[in-house]
């Protein structure tokens, strides 16, 4: 029995020696073949990347000629870049001897637990294909959007998020989802808009006269709209001053600068005139005499 169990423990070990043996005779030929996947896979790598390019240059440029909105282009940009680079990544797996259909299913079969661990990014996803297809603002509107207060000129609607920059030159990102479901104001939207502007004359002053040298403001002012209703009228009879109110229309695009214009040159025109802008003051009374 003892001569048995000895020639079963040398038969054993030179079983595992002969496989230790084989490992390291067929080693070098296994990490050929593995270099050659990864030298392979790097080729296919790099030269995806550049097809890659290639696809999304070409879709730009045709989209471009289409005259397609340039959020249309981004958002789309963005898409093909994503699935571009999933099949990219498919492709080099298969490489390594891994089945696509098994890949698939492994995603598929994924799915319902990733969908549920990026809700909010599926949201913002949906949300940027519905600011695409209702068109509540495009690249270049100036818009305020009401949750957060944040505002700014739209430069890119991506694939989840939409950027803004303020006048300050700061950069906002604001999630798809947030602007389609939420209330927001696109400034930029027509091609004017009205400004109304209000000044106080003094009660000492002549309305008509007020009113007149104010009108000759408005028609000298080349970026206010001839076209459409620009006119002064009384606003309010104040405590202090006559409130005379100021109504034209600009250009959106030169709005600011015609605002800030406006409203310095009616100052110089109605010190011109002599009718003073007056500012609040009290009457006060002591012994029945006024001071």
């Amino acid at each position: 029995m003892k001569e048995l169990g000895l020639a079963s423990f040398a038969a054993e070990e030179e079983i595992d020696i002969g496989m230790i043996e084989g490992f390291f005779q067929e080693l070098p030929e296994k990490a050929w073949h593995l270099g050659m996947r990864v030298v392979m896979s790097a080729i296919v790598l790099l030269i995806g990347v550049q097809i890659v390019r290639i696809i999304r240059g070409l879709v730009k440029k045709s989209l471009a000629k289409g005259n397609a909105d340039q959020g249309v282009i981004q958002f789309i940009d963005s898409f093909l870049k994503f699935s571009l680079y999933v099949v990219l990544f498919i492709t080099i797996a298969s490489g390594f001897g891994m089945d696509a259909a098994s890949i698939l299913a492994l995603l598929g079969s994924a799915g319902v637990a990733i969908g549920l661990a990026i809700q909010g990014s599926l949201a913002n996803f949906v949300g940027g294909v519905l600011i695409l297809l209702l068109k509540p603002f495009k690249v270049g509107d100036y818009i305020k959007e009401d949750t957060n207060r944040n505002e700014g000129t739209v430069i890119s609607i991506e694939l989840f998020y939409t950027k803004l920059a303020t006048p300050d030159n700061r950069v906002i990102v604001l999630p798809n989802g947030t602007l389609a479901n939420s209330s927001l104001t696109n400034v930029t939207a027509c091609k004017s808009r009205r400004l109304d502007i209000k000044v106080g004359i003094s009660y000492d002053a002549d309305i008509r006269q007020a009113k007149e040298v104010l009108q000759k403001v408005l028609e000298k002012d080349e970026a206010v709209i001839k076209e459409m209703d620009h006119f002064v009228y009384v606003d309010e009879l104040a405590e202090s001053a006559v409130n005379l109110g100021i109504r034209c229309w600009l250009s959106t695009d030169d709005f600011w600068q015609g605002k800030w214009r406006l409203t310095e040159n009616v100052k110089y025109a109605l010190d011109e005139a002599g009718i003073s802008i007056p500012y609040p003051q009290m009457d006060i009374h002591c012994c029945g005499k006024s001071k």
